[in-house]
């Protein structure tokens, strides 16, 4: 090498680009690497305001507002769109993602609980709607209502990460294939184009596929499967959130309401009391969604408590102007009112003796599988960990046994315990050798008789045109021999005669 050569070779061109040529290629240079930047941010990190219908309405931001989670969590909205097509064959069964029992308004882009917004491009995440949505039936002709706050009985949460999961392993999730799909639903430019073949469906693949590894556990062989309207809430707490080993605890719960939020602050929250602010189980609920512990996030957090806390339950769907078997019989009710005065206010009623408080496992005597999946030591690791990202909240804490809670809008807090293990209030008010053994959860025409949703055969072939079959079809059977779906417990009032069951289910039908 001659260095005195490469020195006359760089003034060489140091001299050139002091040229009129020299300069119009500095130029151009320059707006191809500002062209290239505004593209790249433009088409990858842009964030676009959701639209104002769903941010200033506090009920459409509970539904699809954002929680912020889009870049490490969002799914391509496009490429989500069309996986149903691309893997017909992985969904539970037909209808795409109404497969998965997800409330889905009509005129909506997506179902409940599904919060799509642009970061460069349309992405596609999950909000706290999705497990606290109800959709209901009055009747199977009827037009399903949907209602905010109430608990999801139907989504099948557990199927959808398994589908999304085996989708993104699946050879056929390639740039070929998915754009195949998306082309006839929306014309995408000869940019977006090359961005979605080159990096946008390979980089999705492999996010989602090294992210199927935090859900492993609850694949293990011998697993209690979720079933509809379920999660293992403090399990996904104490993996998502914390750094302890996967156990050999199954802790499946219900989805509860969350409505009516104001009466219970300053009393234990979630099914075990693990948190004593709602404001706290909020905002580590959307942490485990993906929300970044930014300041703004939390402050979205508390004013979707704040919201929640004045919600109003749904009442009970008695039309005045109908006569049909939702009709409420008030003098029957009122007959019922000293009955639940006598056998449930003291748990469940403000000012009763056990009112918001943790009830001892011993004394409840329902199933406890859930409550041995947590610990002192899990929510010490909870708490230094949402300590870590700044966050001051109500820490968690351990309670062996579950929370008594008020009963606002209990009709439509079927099925019942925390673990969802009996179809319907009649159904609680038996003995457990009484209850159902096994029944049908996840269908959503309700029972005005019973007071749950339609369960099992023998009401079908009373209601339904196709009968059991279309019980069958939509429902899940769920065995409560299997670990953690027990029926037992919640003794209270099931030694009551039938006509005084009968007025007292007819009273909480009022709350």
């Amino acid at each position: 090498m001659d260095p005195e050569h490469d020195l006359r070779d760089i003034r060489t061109w140091k001299r050139w680009f002091k040229t009129p040529a020299g300069k119009r290629c500095l130029a151009i240079v320059a707006i191809v690497a500002v062209l290239l930047g505004y593209i790249a941010w433009y088409k990858g990190f842009r964030v676009v305001p959701q639209p104002a219908r769903i941010t200033d309405d506090p009920a459409m931001r509970f539904k699809y507002g954002s929680l912020g989670s889009e870049e490490d969590y969002g799914i391509p909205y496009y490429v989500w769109l069309v996986l149903p097509r691309v893997f017909p064959d992985l969904l539970p069964g037909p209808g795409g993602y109404a497969s998965f029992g997800f409330p889905w308004e009509p005129g909506e882009e997506t179902p409940v609980g599904f919060s799509k917004k642009t970061m460069g491009f349309p992405r596609i995440t999950n909000n706290c709607a999705l497990c606290h949505t109800s959709m209901v039936r009055t009747e199977e002709d009827a037009e399903r209502m949907f209602i905010a706050t109430g608990p999801n009985h139907t989504a099948r949460l557990q199927a959808y990460i398994r589908f999304i999961s085996k989708a993104s392993k699946d050879p056929r999730f390639n740039a070929d294939e998915i754009l195949a799909e998306i082309e006839p639903v929306v014309e995408l430019d000869v940019i977006d184009k090359l961005l979605y073949r080159y990096l946008i469906i390979p980089i999705t693949r492999d996010r989602l596929t090294a992210r199927d590894a935090d859900f492993d556990w609850m694949n293990l062989p011998g697993w209690t499967e979720w079933g509809p309207g379920r999660d293992d809430p403090m399990n996904l707490t104490k993996y998502f959130m914390t750094e302890m080993p996967v156990d050999d605890t199954i802790g499946n719960a219900d989805f509860p309401s969350v409505w009516n939020l104001g009466i219970r602050q300053d009393h234990s929250m979630n099914w075990a009391g693990e948190t004593e602010s709602s404001r706290a189980v909020i905002i580590d609920s959307a942490l485990e969604l993906g929300m970044p512990p930014t300041a703004a996030n939390v402050s979205l957090a508390e004013d979707i408590d704040a919201w929640l806390q004045q919600v109003p339950p749904p009442p009970y769907p008695d039309d005045p102007d109908t006569r049909d078997a939702y009709d409420i019989d008030a003098a029957l009710a009122a007959r019922g009112r000293p009955i639940y005065e006598a056998e449930c206010a003291s748990c469940h009623e403000a000012g009763g003796t056990y009112y918001g408080k943790v009830v001892v496992i011993d004394e409840i005597g329902t199933d406890r599988e859930r409550l041995d999946t947590w610990s002192q030591a899990a929510a010490d690791a909870a708490n230094a960990k949402v300590a870590s990202f700044g966050i001051t909240r109500k820490d968690m804490v351990f309670r062996d046994g579950y929370v008594a809670q008020p009963l606002d809008g209990v009709w439509l807090r079927a099925p019942y315990l925390h673990n969802g293990a009996v179809p319907n209030l009649r159904a609680l008010l038996r003995p457990e050798a009484n209850r159902p053994a096994d029944f049908y959860r996840g269908f959503d025409v309700y029972d005005p008789v019973n007071v749950g949703f339609m369960s099992s055969c023998a009401d079908a072939n009373a209601r339904l045109k196709d009968g059991c079959a279309e019980l069958k079809r939509v429902g899940t059977l769920f065995d409560t021999r299997r670990r953690g779906n027990g029926k037992g417990g919640h003794a209270y009032g099931t030694d009551l005669g039938a006509a005084e069951v009968d007025a007292l289910i007819e009273y909480l039908k009022t709350l």
